[in-house]
């Protein structure tokens, strides 16, 4: 039986009254903007971005809000939707912790597509927004349980992150409370993404937070146009929280709200993969490069990974040990722990289709075992421990346990890294001139007129 507080309505009516921030939550709201720019403009070259490209094409959904990284505009639901895939195509979008939820791709894909919409929008409304939608989708994926949400199949950037982007859309079309209650509820019916990609490598969970930013702003506009949606559709007996998680703490909706905002709980990405693999391959990379070990003197590479992503990048075993694609590979322990000793790097470069099927690779990989210790789950998940220990050839073994991952609050990239983070990404796409006019214009102007500014000089033809 579900509580009988109103927990929906307090989070909205918070929500809808929210119309300040200190200064460094503004900061690190730009911060994650331009975080989320590299990965969109790096993740348009992924093939599966030129399928959602190619649909939009075909269904001829014009208007002005630009699909980043090509010069293409639509209206600001398929833009929100192709940017939130892009975004998503490289896995190297932001975390937030305690929710497992990727809060970044959804928000901003709805607030850019929407706000181009609106040429009103000012800098501190459309961050005032991003910032309200990452407390919403943060708090509700706290209150799943990601351990419990995952064992029944489901993707909490999908379902909890669109009642996020109900409310970042709800905030830019300055809805009321009683409307933005209804544009949640609304979002309810909304929230699906399935982890059932992971049996074969297919695209969906890409595609997740483009729809979760999709049904965002459609569930705001009905609401904005009168239509009404269920004012308990998290606590409700039918709600959200029942029927997707078997063991839900309601209470992390509403506790501490007010007190300190979840965006200062997000983590940024340095590796290409789950964010579940970041510190063990931390770890590794910091072992091989201190001890300076070559893949030939490695006996055994034995990695302990925290439960809740154990079936993501542990299970079954015949496939992450044998990955076949790059999305098997950014969901493979093994061999995010194999290129971290043979490159000692674990980026874009690293996580391709043609070092998933590297016979260097894969002798490596069959030199890793995975195992779990509850002791790294006793903080889980305020803390995302990790701990390797690798055993060389000679009698040697070198452990390392990281506390916080490269990127968490606690540790995290530098402006100047994220800068350098963000050129790597973005340059694939335009010039470097204009990635420095992109990280000014972060620091200073109108986020609204990014997106334009994020698309080549002449128009990009679509990757195949």
């Amino acid at each position: 039986m579900m509580s009988t507080r109103a927990y929906t309505r307090e989070l909205v009516e918070f929500l809808a009254a929210f119309d300040r921030a200190p200064a460094e939550v503004f900061d690190r709201a730009r911060y994650f903007l331009l975080d989320y720019l590299g990965v969109a403009m790096r993740g348009s070259l992924a093939e599966s971005s030129a399928s959602i490209y190619k649909m939009i094409e075909r269904i001829g959904a014009s208007g002005s809000s630009t699909i980043i990284g090509t010069g293409m505009r639509t209206s600001p639901g398929y833009a929100a939707l192709a940017n939130g895939a892009a975004a998503h195509a490289i896995e190297l979008d932001d975390t937030h912790n305690a929710g497992s939820i990727h809060l970044g791709v959804v928000m901003f894909s709805t607030a850019l597509a929407l706000a181009e919409a609106m040429p009103d929008v000012t800098p501190e409304q459309f961050l005032i927004a991003v910032i309200a939608g990452y407390e919403a989708a943060a708090r509700i994926a706290m209150a799943v349980q990601p351990k419990e949400h995952y064992l029944l199949g489901f993707h909490p950037t999908a379902t909890c992150g669109v009642f996020g982007a109900a409310v970042t859309a709800s905030k830019l079309l300055c809805l009321g409370a009683e409307q933005m209650l209804s544009a949640v509820g609304i979002a309810g019916s909304m929230a699906a993404g399935s982890l059932e990609f992971l049996r074969e490598g297919a695209w969906t969970k890409r595609l997740h937070p483009g729809l979760a930013a999709h049904n965002g702003i459609q569930a705001a506009m009905l609401a904005a146009d009168g239509f009404r949606g269920p004012s308990t559709i998290l606590e409700g007996r039918d709600g959200f929280l029942a029927g997707y998680s078997r063991q839900p703490i309601p209470e992390q909706i509403t506790d501490g709200l007010g007190e300190s905002l979840e965006m200062m709980r997000t983590s940024v990405k340095p590796h290409a993969c789950c964010r579940y693999m970041q510190g063990p391959i931390d770890a590794i990379l910091e072992l091989v490069r201190v001890h300076d070990i070559k893949p030939e003197q490695v006996l055994n590479l034995e990695v302990a990974v925290l439960e809740a992503g154990w079936t993501l990048v542990a299970e079954p075993r015949a496939q992450k040990y044998k990955p076949q694609s790059v999305v098997d590979a950014q969901f493979s322990m093994p061999f995010g722990a194999a290129i971290a000793v043979l490159h000692r790097c674990a980026g874009l470069s690293e996580f391709t289709a043609e070092n998933a099927q590297a016979n260097q690779v894969r002798h490596l990989m069959e030199r890793v075992t995975l195992l779990k210790d509850t002791r790294l789950d006793r903080n889980f998940p305020k803390e995302w421990n990790a701990r390797v220990t690798i055993f060389l050839n000679d009698g040697h073994q070198y452990e390392k346990f990281v506390q916080h991952p490269k990127g968490d609050p606690e540790n995290p990239l530098s402006w100047e890294e994220l800068v350098a983070k963000f050129k790597s990404l973005a340059s694939n796409v335009i010039p470097l001139d204009r990635c420095d006019q992109i990280v000014a214009h972060v620091l200073h102007d109108n986020p609204a007129l990014l997106p334009a500014m994020c698309s080549p000089t002449k128009n990009q033809e679509l990757p195949t």
